[in-house]
């Protein structure tokens, strides 16, 4: 397996990562940003768009596409998690208008790219969730399709498939059925962070790469040893706000890991399908997650890990374990690349928050806004969040300003702080040790039935004990 410095979409575009200079000397700002990712890039993407005016300069501790936004699994997703909690109490009209906003995210993106001339490889071929490898997941798969129905989603936005119409799109071994959603598209992530950052450095942002910023208050942060004033600090520093305090009590680092094979031939394409684009997923709590990468690699991911402390992981290299899990899961699903290698793996620090959920965050007597907490869904909940911080920052009056995940408090009001350690640590390894033993359970077709209910009913039980709102099936 090849080793990578970030990830094989950094590797893809290494020759076009422009280096950029580290801050040298004091500057004065209307916004100062902190965090090359997506957030901070579509935060200033939209900031230029309604006020070009402004003075705004992104300061990035590492090199722009070097966090989660170059190192994520490529899914440009119309959702987030948590939005139907989010949005129950709303009413109808409202909650329509915010479920369209978000399901809009692939389309509003594009229209951005074709804007700004960026070529990310955006393909909108929506998301298959595959019912496969044991019969409980067809089950689960039913119960949420209800569920979604009954919120007020369309057969338009989630539709259920029997094992043939499955078959038509991708062919899974062991299928018993699955789900297909068009609000999904697919982008080449690395292309996605360099390219914004190029564009906004045309209309006049200031990039700074290997420039830490440090003690951020009252208007004023230092950059690599040199004061940076500002009338607006915004930190979009996502799984890394452990170097942020007291933002590291809030958003926790986690880590998210995958692989890739060597390219497939159009043979082996033929036999998995995947043949627009499409993004799929199994259904299992292992959280798996694949696509077509532009090159014909499947680009496969699942569950990842967490570090005792919430520390950060710098060195992705896989272990044979980590390896062994995402590889085992891709042979049961398809056991016909038992013989392809894999020739990459990576992973990246993501940022969770307490709640499960993300939230944008603007704290107008100090003059600060943030947003993180995204989950699996970071791509487009960046965005989302992106396009939010511009309008509260600029006093806009609009959709998205006034979205439920918005909050206009302080981060000690707004956001329930992680329990200390080792509850954190504890709690992690045993819903992973729990989900682990379903899966190994659940995918033997000799275990009992008795001994089958047990493991979910033990999953799900472990899981409400960290939070009721973890989605568990």
């Amino acid at each position: 397996m090849r080793t990578t410095a970030v990830s094989l979409w950094m590797d893809q575009v290494a020759q076009f990562a422009a280096s950029r200079p580290s801050l040298d000397h004091a500057l004065e700002l209307d916004i100062a940003i902190i965090g090359a990712g997506y957030t901070g890039l579509w935060t200033a993407w939209y900031l230029k768009q309604h006020a070009p005016q402004l003075r705004i300069a992104i300061f990035e501790a590492r090199q722009v596409g070097h966090g989660a936004s170059g190192r994520n699994g490529g899914w440009l997703l119309g959702r987030i998690t948590g939005l139907e909690a989010m949005l129950q109490n709303l009413p109808r009209d409202e909650r329509h208008a915010l479920l369209k906003a978000v399901q809009q995210i692939p389309d509003d993106v594009e229209q951005a790219l074709r804007q700004a001339q960026i070529d990310c490889g955006y393909r909108k071929g929506g998301v298959l969730a595959c019912a496969a490898r044991y019969p409980e997941q067809w089950q689960w798969l039913q119960e949420e399709i209800k569920s979604l129905h009954a919120f007020g989603y369309s057969e338009d936005d989630y539709r259920l498939l029997s094992a043939s119409e499955l078959a038509g799109q991708i062919r899974v071994n062991n299928a018993y059925g699955g789900m297909f959603s068009p609000h999904c598209a697919t982008i080449q992530p690395a292309q996605l962070a360099l390219g914004l950052a190029s564009t906004l450095e045309g209309l006049g942002v200031r990039i700074y790469e290997n420039s830490r910023a440090e003690k951020i208050g009252n208007g004023q942060l230092n950059v690599a040893g040199h004061p940076v004033k500002a009338n607006w600090i915004v930190p979009c520093v996502e799984g890394y706000a452990m170097e942020f305090p007291p933002l590291g009590r809030y958003q926790l680092a986690v880590q998210s890991l995958q692989i890739a094979t060597a390219p497939l031939s159009e043979a082996q394409w033929a036999e998995i399908g995947l043949a627009n684009g499409q993004a799929a997923h199994e259904c299992s709590r292992q959280v798996s997650y694949f696509h077509r990468s532009r090159d014909n690699r499947l680009v496969f991911g699942a569950r990842g890990s967490y570090r005792f402390g919430g520390r950060l992981r710098e060195d992705f290299r896989l272990s044979e374990a980590e390896l062994a899990l995402r590889r085992n899961i891709v042979l049961d699903l398809f056991p016909q690349l038992a013989g392809t290698p894999i020739e990459y793996g990576w992973g990246g620090n993501l940022g969770m928050t307490r709640h499960f959920r993300p939230y944008v965050l603007c704290d107008q007597p100090r003059n600060m806004a943030c947003a993180g907490g995204y989950g699996g869904e970071g791509v487009g909940g960046a965005y989302l969040a992106g396009r939010t911080l511009a309008d509260l920052i600029l006093g806009r009056d609009t959709l998205y300003a006034r979205a439920p995940w918005v909050t206009r408090r302080s981060l000690s009001s707004a956001l329930k702080r992680w329990e200390p350690e080792p509850f954190r640590w504890l709690g992690y390894g045993g819903i992973s040790a729990a989900y682990s033993y379903e899966d190994a359970l659940l995918s033997n077709p000799h275990s009992a039935p008795w001994q089958r209910k047990m493991a979910t009913a033990l999953a799900v039980g472990v899981s409400h004990l960290v939070s009721p709102d973890v989605k568990v099936g």
